[in-house]
């Protein structure tokens, strides 16, 4: 899998390992989602809209285009959203699931 960061400084932080699409990764304390997720893929998540990969805009959280979502669906900004040990995260939105009202 190639990535789309590549770290040059910094790299004396403790390793956080994380999951991104069932794969292992590995990021350093301190890394939002979005350097973790770009430091060891070549696209942070796919439009749901159909026009393509994305990578992320702002950077800051305003403009709503880095959105992840943790294993159990929630969604997470992955520009302002700090690693933690253990994570899952999945670069597709999930299936939208209603309750049966029936």
């Amino acid at each position: 899998m190639s990535q789309r960061f590549v770290r040059l400084g910094e790299t004396d932080r403790e390793p956080v390992r994380i999951t991104i699409d069932g794969r292992p990764a590995v990021a350093l304390e301190g890394d939002t989602l979005m350097v973790a997720v770009l430091s060891n893929a070549d696209r942070l998540r796919e439009s749901e809209f159909g026009d393509g990969k994305r990578a992320g805009f702002c950077l800051m959280g305003a403009c709503q285009d880095c959105w992840v979502w943790t294993a159990d669906g929630e969604r997470l900004r992955a520009c302002t959203t700090a690693v933690e040990e253990g994570m899952h995260i999945v670069t597709t939105q999930p299936e939208a699931t209603w309750p049966n009202l029936v």
